[in-house]
């Protein structure tokens, strides 16, 4: 059965396919970053398990940015599995699935675009991901360690690079009006910037060049990933506290809001002011900080695009990522309406976002009603469960393979070769 195939999967460069040929555990990571973005999406007056009042800012401040990153992290990783997993595709095989790849960044770009069309209040992160396919395919040929120092040295180099370009030609920052519109929107200003998403995504497929399989490897991706997220944590509260960036962040806001130097503001209450005014601006943050202080560099906050933020996000998705491989291999069943989601993202993700679409025109922008969140996520559960049982891969993860595998084809037969 053809259908049922792994769409995002393919065997080592040569010798005999591994037993295994998918790894149930990436699927209920991509899973969770995808529920992570409808609780984003939602917001948390869609919430009813967990109040505004309670806990429902804690939650949508912990998926907030990490939902997507994990979304990145994890294409990364799946494009590492297409093109060879430990080994990567060589000559001929190679083509083939780079072929494919651009295949699927196209439509996945184009699909991007006709959804932001419905003008949904959301950040549509699809044509930023088919640039990402598009920009990672020149690294397709390196193995893990080589894919890890290019994510460092960017995570490193990034931020500031960022900072330097946008502080001298896009001061003060043009208003979005879409996703994504235009390439300085896609590479530094837009609310998913490559400059910032990419080492996400070269970061998956250097774990994606591992084997997965071994206990060995999880154990060294779980250690690894709980000392990144820390080093992140830690690096930006010394930055910030001990060493005083939010005092100078403070000092910036204050010729703004008092229009006087810090020094000159004694009233506690203004002082406390400052300070929230600053977190806060540190919170809301989407997609870069701003550049009236290299201080900004300091934070750790989410879509911040800072060396913290990533060591924090990239920490956080190898933790998920072990987590759920170690509860897959153990509770399977339990799992599965999970991993069906995960199986079929694209058909989930898109499906949220017509239904949001569907729902606003009912009932209007303030559409947002306790329990909403609960009732996406279980419809989700129970309409991929079902279709995968009945027909394997998601409908929109039938349309892109064969689209995919029709372009091969299609090139093939340009170049006058055959494929069996």
């Amino acid at each position: 059965m053809a259908q049922k195939r792994p769409d995002d999967i393919a065997a080592p460069a040569s010798g005999p396919a591994p037993a295994k040929t998918r790894i149930d555990g990436i699927d209920a990571a991509r899973a969770l970053a995808v529920f992570g973005m409808f609780t984003v999406h939602l917001g948390v007056d869609s919430m009813g398990l967990l109040s505004p009042e309670g806990y429902a800012w804690d939650l949508h401040s912990i998926v907030r940015g990490n939902s997507s990153a994990l979304f990145a992290f994890l294409a990364g990783l799946s494009l590492a599995m297409t093109t060879g997993r430990t080994r990567p595709l060589e000559g001929e095989r190679l083509f083939g699935s780079v072929v494919r790849i651009i295949t699927r960044a196209v439509l996945i770009a184009l699909l991007g675009l006709i959804l932001d069309m419905m003008a949904v209040p959301v950040a549509i992160i699809l044509t930023y991901y088919g640039g990402f396919f598009l920009l990672s395919l020149p690294l397709v040929k390196l193995r893990s360690g080589a894919l890890w120092a290019v994510a460092g040295v960017l995570a490193v180099v990034g931020p500031p690079l960022s900072f330097v370009i946008r502080e001298a030609f896009y001061n003060p920052p043009v208003p979005r009006e879409a996703a994504v519109g235009s390439f300085a929107e896609f590479f530094l200003t837009g609310y998913y910037p490559a400059v910032t998403f990419m080492v996400y995504v070269i970061a998956g497929m250097a774990v994606g060049r591992l084997d997965l399989t071994a206990t060995a490897v999880r154990l060294k991706l779980l250690i690894g990933g709980a000392v990144a997220a820390a080093c992140g944590y830690l690096g930006s509260w010394i930055a910030l506290g001990p060493l005083g960036g939010t005092e100078r962040l403070m000092e910036a806001r204050a010729h703004v809001l008092f229009g006087t130097p810090l020094s000159a503001v004694t009233d506690p209450g203004d002082l406390e002011e400052l300070r929230y005014l600053v977190n806060d601006e540190a919170e809301s943050i989407s997609g870069q900080v701003p550049t009236d202080s290299w201080w900004w560099l300091a934070v750790n906050t989410p879509h911040t695009g800072t060396t913290f933020e990533m060591l924090e996000a990239v920490g956080q998705g190898l933790v998920v990522l072990v987590l759920c491989m170690w509860l897959c291999d153990r509770a399977r069943l339990v799992m599965y309406p999970l991993t069906s989601v995960g199986r079929m993202p694209l058909t989930v993700y898109t499906g949220h976002l017509v239904a949001i679409a569907l729902i606003i025109s009912v009932a209007g922008p303030d559409f947002h009603t306790p329990w909403l969140l609960e009732k996406f996520i279980l419809w989700s559960l129970i309409l991929a469960t079902v279709w995968r049982l009945v027909v394997g891969r998601g409908p929109a993860e039938i349309i892109l393979g064969e689209a995919a595998d029709g372009s091969a084809r299609l090139v093939d037969s340009l170049r006058g070769r055959d494929r069996p």
